[in-house]
């Protein structure tokens, strides 16, 4: 790091990626700012700066027992281990020590007493909520939402007949006793209670267990969110494939359609490509972030369709790299059956396909708010 660059630094002040520290002395407290950064995406600790950004420098003394400091936090302090880089930058105010904490690999961290911790803006707190630790053991692959058993329930509240349709349509055969092994082997059932992915995807009434795993769905008449006025208003609930078609219908008997170069007498084509619809709300169902008790929305404004799912991409995935088609298999259960059931490929396809068939569509990772947005323009021009 070049002076230039530090001293910007220290003029925006402390953030998400930066923490000021005049000295350190307490290993614990280390181990808690080393571990919040490794569970976010790495970031890098200034000592020898108080919090306004002010240097006050270290002495030759401090930069050895600081060296060593973080030798020792970075492999007994935190679990697993991190391996962090340090720099020593002079100064006409004295030595300061960088440490540059990577984005962790092996997520979650926790400290020697076993907390988590993750960064909170510019400062940290300590993961208490089940869901938000159960977010952290996915984002590390140790766990997925679709495969945790939901309380409650149990082998009774699956369709037999809507399971039985999709054993014989898939393996051509049928299925004459429906037994726990066969669930189980499926990711259908464990522990004797079905799974989220057996629910969502065969449940007689997955909303009964999971009320808000729904589609909001909404038709403004402006351009903007309007809270006493709408079009058009639904919750649209069912199992997956049922929640798939009335969303699909829901936009579409929203959609206005477009004479473009046929006859006078042509019902026109809609002004979205139904394809557009369909691979984005199956996107939508299939990739969002179950362990968020949150529901989709759907939004139909007179310029655009928002559609708002909740979980930003998981891991490192670009929007880049998803409109070039790459994908992150958040929910492997589900992803495996709908290949079967709705019309997804599974093949990282469907976003590119989207772009192909109409361009005028936008994506927003929102990280802050831990949200996907995909906002599909329209032009009010051509009704």
């Amino acid at each position: 790091m070049t002076l230039i660059e530090l001293q910007q630094i220290l003029a925006r002040g402390e953030d998400s990626q930066y923490q000021f520290k005049q000295n350190i002395t307490n290993a614990d407290s280390l181990a808690a700012e080393m571990v919040a950064m490794a569970n976010a995406a790495g970031g890098k600790i200034i000592i020898g700066v108080n919090d306004n950004g002010e240097i006050t420098g270290l002495s030759s003394k401090d930069i050895r027992r600081l060296n060593q400091l973080i030798s020792n936090v970075a492999s007994d302090f935190i679990k697993p281990p991190i391996s962090p880089l340090t720099e020593n930058i002079q100064t006409d105010k004295g030595l300061l020590i960088i440490i540059f904490v990577p984005d962790g690999l092996n997520k979650p961290y926790l400290d020697k007493s076993g907390v988590m911790w993750v960064k909170s803006g510019a400062d940290k707190r300590r993961v208490t909520s089940r869901e938000e630790m159960q977010r952290l053991f996915q984002a590390a692959g140790l766990i997925h939402a679709d495969s945790v058993p939901v309380q409650e329930t149990s082998q009774t509240d699956l369709e037999l007949w809507s399971f039985q349709d999709y054993y014989k349509n898939r393996y051509h055969e049928v299925v004459e006793e429906i037994t726990p092994r066969l669930l189980q082997n499926l990711g259908l059932l464990k522990s004797e209670q079905l799974t989220l992915a057996g629910l969502l995807l065969f449940g007689k009434m997955p909303q009964r267990f999971k009320p808000v795993f729904v589609i909001k769905a909404i038709v403004f008449p402006g351009d903007n969110v309007d809270v006493s006025q709408y079009i058009d208003n639904e919750d649209i609930e069912g199992n997956l494939l049922q929640v798939y078609k009335d969303s699909f219908a829901f936009v579409r008997r929203n959609l206005h359609h477009v004479q473009n170069d046929q006859g006078v007498n042509s019902l026109g084509k809609p002004e979205i490509p139904l394809v557009v619809i369909e691979e984005l709300l199956v996107n939508a169902l299939i990739h969002r972030d179950y362990f968020i008790s949150a529901p989709i929305r759907l939004f139909i404004f007179r310029d655009r369709i928002e559609l708002i799912s909740p979980g930003h991409l998981p891991n490192h995935l670009t929007i880049e790299q998803v409109r070039c088609g790459l994908s992150n298999m958040r929910n492997p259960v589900l992803a495996s059956h709908a290949t079967h059931i709705l019309p997804y490929r599974g093949l990282g396809t469907g976003i590119p396909r989207v772009l192909e068939s109409y361009n005028a569509v936008e994506f927003t990772d929102d990280r802050e708010a831990n949200q996907f947005k995909v906002v599909i323009k329209r032009n009010p021009v051509l009704w």
